[in-house]
């Protein structure tokens, strides 16, 4: 007969690991997508997530093997589908949707980063509203990047078309209110700014973990407004671990009895509990797409329909 002390310790070690992943019970779902490379997984949950109903998947790869290539690409001035992506890069791994953009003009809003060349810039001059309608604030946005060394960071970054590279902060950037309709990194006072030298980056917002704590710099990044982050929708979210490893989340919502989405609360904690250092969130609703092997995760809120975006990030296998 098994020892009770043993079988103690086992009931504990399962508690213990329910609790590290946040009750959710994630299942392997490489068979789903093919062939996959050596350092990539895929997994899929439809446990329900704080008692609604909750569909999401996501995928891991490993940044330090050198068969996977982490990059971006964007459409400039104009929008593709995820499935427009995949063909035109040479039917990549992964296709995943990146930062926010207009509807009225395509633009991107949001920092891109493609083999070291600034491709977008984050936009940090919006007008403000109301009875301040001549005052502008300059918010700096999220962004992850991953540099020459396969290093991946996490920063608020200020990026302009008059400078070669970006510039960082490791800490939550407080925007500037002012008259100004254009801004400057140098005036910024009183934070520990450097250029942010990466080969691949994606920017959207607002970040979520940084340093292994949950940290939603909403207000700073001037994203949502209210208690936005507290709202149910479809999310795209990347992040990266201690040990190397890149993490993108997809949930699906707005599929009423089948998945509600999450909240950037709840989505913290998940990329928390998945052993995330830091995570940021892409844009969502609509926009949340990501292909393996160009075969959908999650279903498009958009009745099913991938929506065209003007930039993506990419893992590519050589």
């Amino acid at each position: 007969m098994m020892n009770t002390r043993f079988l103690y310790f086992v009931f504990i070690g399962i508690c213990m690991s329910q609790f590290a992943a946040g009750q959710i019970s994630w299942q392997i779902a490489d068979t789903d997508f093919g062939l996959l490379p050596a350092g990539f997984h895929v997994y899929k949950t439809a446990d329900s997530l704080d008692g609604r109903p909750f569909l999401a998947y996501y995928a891991i790869a490993d940044l330090k093997n050198k068969k996977l290539v982490f990059s971006t690409d964007t459409s400039m001035g104009r929008r593709l589908s995820p499935r427009e992506y995949y063909q035109k890069n040479n039917n990549p791994l992964l296709v995943v949707n990146a930062g926010f953009f207009s509807f009225n003009t395509n633009q991107n809003l949001n920092l891109v980063i493609k083999d070291g060349k600034l491709l977008s810039y984050n936009i940090h001059n919006l007008a403000a509203k109301g009875k301040d309608t001549l005052t502008f604030r300059h918010p700096w946005n999220g962004a992850l990047g991953i540099n020459n060394h396969r290093e991946a960071d996490i920063a608020w970054v200020f990026t302009d078309s008059g400078y070669r590279w970006a510039y960082a902060s490791q800490q939550p950037v407080k925007p500037l209110h002012d008259s100004m309709a254009v801004i400057h990194v140098k005036q910024y006072k009183g934070y520990d700014i450097k250029k942010w030298k990466m080969k691949t980056a994606v920017a959207g917002g607002p970040v979520l973990l940084q340093n292994g704590q949950i940290l939603i710099s909403n207000d700073e990044e001037l994203k949502f407004s209210g208690k936005a982050k507290y709202d149910f929708h479809p999310r795209t979210i990347i992040g990266y671990t201690y040990d190397h490893k890149i993490i993108v989340l997809l949930v699906e919502g707005r599929h009423k009895g089948i998945a509600d989405g999450a909240s950037l609360i709840q989505c913290a904690q998940i990329m928390k509990d998945l052993g995330c250092a830091e995570a940021l969130n892409l844009d969502g609703g609509g926009s949340s797409c990501m292909l393996i092997n160009g075969k959908e995760t999650i279903w498009p809120s958009d009745k099913g329909l991938q929506r065209k975006v003007p930039a993506v990030f990419l893992i590519e296998a050589r």
